[in-house]
């Protein structure tokens, strides 16, 4: 049994108007194949009640979150890293993510009714692109600044190299974890 502090939610128990598109779970990633068996996202529940609190934020502004990714384990990150062994796009699972430790969000942003709103580039774009600044339209660069502001406002923190990354501030002490998504399953 985990301890309590390695308890990990389904984050669509906490917003459930948010729109999966979980890219892992398909061939669509940097690796070529389906990574985890289905589309869900996961966080610690202190994560989940942060992510809850900018999804709150954005629904009063007629957006909805987009959620890409959450917790990945440990084995997935390896799986990512021989892909990509760029620690600029991928962390070293030597190190572990802070995705490995279930306090790293990968969202973006829709509309009301789900559809797309103009963003920097796609989700897992490897280049210059994924900045949010300054090579972005001006919608795209404002879509990213409420984002951000919705997702700092709640205790997030985000990084300069992808617009869609958030890190809960108070989770990247937690142990990296590798439990399977299969014991998961909401």
């Amino acid at each position: 049994m985990p301890r309590k502090s390695e308890e990990l939610v389904d984050a669509l128990s906490f917003v459930p108007d948010a729109v999966l598109d979980v890219r892992y779970a398909t061939a669509k990633n940097p690796a070529g194949r389906p990574l985890y068996p289905f589309a869900a996202v996961f966080l610690k529940e202190g994560t989940a009640r942060k992510l809850a609190a900018a999804a709150g934020a954005l629904r009063a502004r007629g957006l909805r979150l987009v959620l890409f990714d959450g917790y990945r384990p440990l084995s997935v990150q390896r799986a990512l890293w021989q892909a990509l062994p760029d620690p600029r796009f991928v962390a070293d699972p030597a190190r572990g993510s802070n995705h490995n430790r279930g306090c790293a969000v990968d969202a973006g942003l829709c509309g009301a009714v789900g559809r797309p709103v103009e963003l920097p580039s796609d989700f897992d774009d490897f280049s210059r692109g994924a900045e949010p600044w300054p090579h972005a339209s001006p919608a795209a660069r404002q879509n990213v600044s409420v984002l951000r502001g919705a997702m700092r406002a709640a205790g997030f923190s985000p990084i300069a190299s992808e617009w869609w990354h958030f890190v809960d501030r108070d989770g990247a002490a937690a142990p990296a974890l590798d439990r399977p998504f299969e014991s998961l399953r909401p």
